[in-house]
């Protein structure tokens, strides 16, 4: 039976017109994406039968484009649909930080620093530096390391908060194993961070740190 002959209720475009997008299920949502099926299966069990085969929807948006393609149903015109989504979802957050203050909008922010590098495979240490209303001026990418570890220079941190005339600065970086708990080089970096820049007056407002699903925020655990 093809979608077009299920009840008006039930397909996933005139679902998604009444009740909303968050009421759909990950498979109704990527049969949207994909508009047809392929080889007898309507496009919500192509779906099903792509999200059993990658192990997750975050794994199939996360495919490189051999893996992408290999998918029943996919090919390079779909990949390149994916991948232009998903860099218009990332830019849509960038815009929209861009013109939010800082610390009105924590859930906000979280979720753009999330999206910038929880789905890293090395770490990376980042700053989103603020003007002295904590508006946006950047996100910068500072420094990359392997799967253990980054070299961070606060010499550097001040340096690129100094040319862009930051007033405050909000320190982040992911952990690759997926564990946000920080440890105990974060903190030592961090105080180090904090100490460089306060000698400037430039304020350490958070670290955050941005594991598998989760965010630990050293300002909410009382460490700044």
């Amino acid at each position: 039976m093809s979608i077009k002959d299920w009840p008006e209720g039930e397909r996933p475009r005139e679902k998604l017109l009444c009740r909303g997008p968050a009421s759909l299920s990950d498979a109704e949502l990527l049969a949207i994406f994909l508009r047809t099926g392929s080889r007898g299966m309507d496009a919500v069990t192509l779906a099903r039968t792509l999200l059993s085969q990658f192990g997750s929807l975050r794994q199939l948006l996360l495919a490189d484009q051999q893996q992408f393609c290999e998918g029943p149903g996919l090919g390079l015109a779909k990949y390149v649909q994916l991948q232009a989504s998903l860099e218009l979802m990332r830019r849509f957050l960038d815009e929209k930080l861009m013109r939010e203050h800082a610390l009105t909008s924590p859930e906000l922010t979280r979720q753009y620093l999330q999206a910038q590098l929880r789905d890293q495979d090395r770490e990376v240490f980042a700053l989103l530096l603020l003007d002295n209303q904590h508006r946006v001026i950047r996100f910068h990418e500072l420094f990359f390391g392997t799967l253990d570890a980054a070299a961070v220079y606060p010499r550097e941190i001040v340096a690129q908060a100094l040319k862009l005339g930051a007033a405050a600065v909000i320190l982040v970086h992911n952990h690759p194993s997926g564990v946000a708990e920080p440890s105990r080089a974060d903190r030592m970096i961090t105080e180090r961070i904090q100490a460089a820049l306060g000698l400037l007056d430039i304020r350490v407002l958070d670290h955050l740190v941005v594991g598998d699903g989760e965010t630990v925020s050293f300002a909410e655990r009382g460490w700044l």
